[in-house]
């Protein structure tokens, strides 16, 4: 099968499920604004003074903030960071749990009790609390580092759920075949269990990066991620004037909250038809 007969097949299965193409769209929509529409549209480079926190107009179609720059611009310059740490976490937070959860579960014996016994101590730990510590102790100056930094905190949970998967999965005829046959422990986790794991590990990543989208908007709105330009920073940027306190402001706490919020969004509800995508049996009519 050819590979646009496999995105064409993979498209038409997104469609069964209205809920998920929709957020499908939503999230689809939402990166070409983050990525493509800076080259499109120009930066707001610097102030006006006759436009300060206007309400949202023809003229102004999502309000200024408090330098007068138009909010839909900033919205469309600020996604791009936000987004890339958030796929960025997520991967590395479902490589590390995968790992982690997987080994244990394998081979288990010694090698489970320890790794499970780090990860029941990480999960002890406040997380965010500790997220906030460590920010004020470490520069978290570029995505990459923010992202692998989320990705530490973030990776036990998930440990634990895919060990739990594994566990289920050795218990088939086919792993205990393969085990007979003397296959590799490589070569069965990753060939015969993961992929019999897809639909969990691409809805734990698209949860992996919910969660990564809201903790680096706590860390930039504590003022700890030195980010220039983003939605996170219009928010605390806004907040920071009190444009909760001027009806005609609160444009610009919405817009990037609202961007967040709708990203979110499409992802949960993209979710829903990457569960029928992988599995025949929930698939409509089926």
């Amino acid at each position: 099968m050819s590979i646009f007969s496999r995105l064409q097949n993979f498209l038409k299965l997104l469609m069964a499920n209205k809920a998920g193409f929709i957020g499908f769209l939503i999230v689809l929509t939402l990166t070409l604004v983050a990525f493509v529409g800076p080259m499109i549209v120009a930066p707001e480079t610097r102030s006006h003074v006759e436009a300060i926190n206007k309400p949202p107009s023809a003229a102004h179609p999502l309000g200024t903030d408090f330098m007068g720059r138009e909010n839909w611009i900033m919205f469309v310059h600020g996604g791009r960071e936000v987004l890339t740490v958030a796929f960025l976490a997520g991967l590395l937070t479902v490589l590390i749990s995968v790992t982690v959860g997987s080994v244990s579960a394998f081979f288990g014996g010694w090698i489970d009790s320890i790794l499970m016994t780090l990860t029941d101590i990480w999960l002890a730990v406040p997380r965010f609390l500790l997220l906030v510590v460590i920010a004020t102790m470490v520069e978290l100056n570029n995505a990459w580092y923010l992202a692998l930094f989320l990705a530490v905190i973030g990776w036990p949970g998930l440990a634990r759920q895919v060990r739990a998967q594994v566990l289920s999965l050795k218990q088939r005829d086919y792993i205990e075949a393969a085990q007979l046959l003397d296959m590799g422990a490589v070569h069965i986790i990753f060939r015969e269990m993961l992929p019999n794991m897809a639909s969990y590990i691409f809805i734990a990543f698209i949860n992996a990066m919910a969660g990564a989208i809201y903790s680096q908007t706590g860390l930039v709105f504590l003022g700890l991620v030195p980010f220039g330009n983003n939605w996170g920073v219009m928010f605390s940027l806004a907040y920071a004037k009190n444009a909760i306190y001027s009806p005609n402001a609160r444009s610009s706490l919405l817009v990037p909250i609202g961007g967040i919020i709708l990203f979110q969004l499409g992802l949960v509800m993209f979710s829903r038809s990457l569960e029928e995508v992988f599995n025949p049996r929930l698939r409509s009519g089926a």
